[in-house]
């Protein structure tokens, strides 16, 4: 069992390099961003827990001005070098910060989370995030809902870490939020050592009322 400190993420980071380029951070974003928000108007884009800015840097290629915050330098260094490869670092702001603590300086058109883990109860850290969604804005969240299959491929995380569908859309106040997108989905990918790896991904996307 463990928890989502700096100190924990700062070692799996650092771990992940010692590991090798590829381990960690894929080249291609999750996929349900592009399905989530490719009919949205770009504007500006907050991604909570951005890790080595896949997702960030799809937004940004895609006309989003996008503010990526994560707790662990290593992974932002990644992240900065991999927007510098792609032609998007102008679009796209770093910020080293624990989404904890750390307040917006602005509300979003967007704001985005994909498997971020903080340490602090996983449905606390969406009420968090979603307050940084400006009126009219879009709110999209894709978490685990963790399995017997985690703990058998050596990951043991706290109980708070997992959320339900309904978890997340119970948290999403109806005089405040239009729920649009409200899924749970069950896919497998590739592990670091090449072996595969099942995901069972809750998907929410909601609207803010004006």
């Amino acid at each position: 069992m463990h928890g989502f400190d700096k100190d924990y993420w700062d070692q799996h980071w650092h771990q992940a390099r010692r590991s090798g380029p590829g381990t960690t951070d894929g080249g291609a974003p999750n996929p349900y961003l592009a399905h989530e928000t490719g009919g949205l108007t770009p504007g500006t884009a907050l991604d909570a827990g951005c890790g080595t800015g896949v997702e960030a840097i799809w937004l940004a290629s895609h006309g989003w001005d996008v503010t990526a915050v994560d707790i662990a330098p290593e992974a932002l260094a990644r992240a900065a070098e991999r927007a510098t490869n792609s032609e998007v670092s102008a679009r796209v702001r770093w910020v080293e910060a624990d989404l904890t603590v750390w307040d917006a300086p602005m509300p979003f058109d967007l704001v985005t989370t994909h498997y971020a883990h903080p340490a602090m109860p996983q449905l606390a850290f969406y009420d968090r995030v979603s307050g940084w969604v400006a009126p009219g804005g879009t709110l999209l969240i894709v978490g685990h809902l963790h399995t017997s299959a985690a703990t058998e491929h050596g990951h043991h995380p706290p109980a708070e870490a997992s959320v339900t569908l309904g978890d997340i859309t119970a948290g999403l106040d109806s005089a405040r939020w239009t729920v649009v997108t409200a899924e749970e989905h069950l896919r497998t990918v590739t592990g670091p050592e090449g072996q595969a790896t099942p995901l069972h991904d809750v998907v929410v996307r909601a609207t803010r009322r004006p």
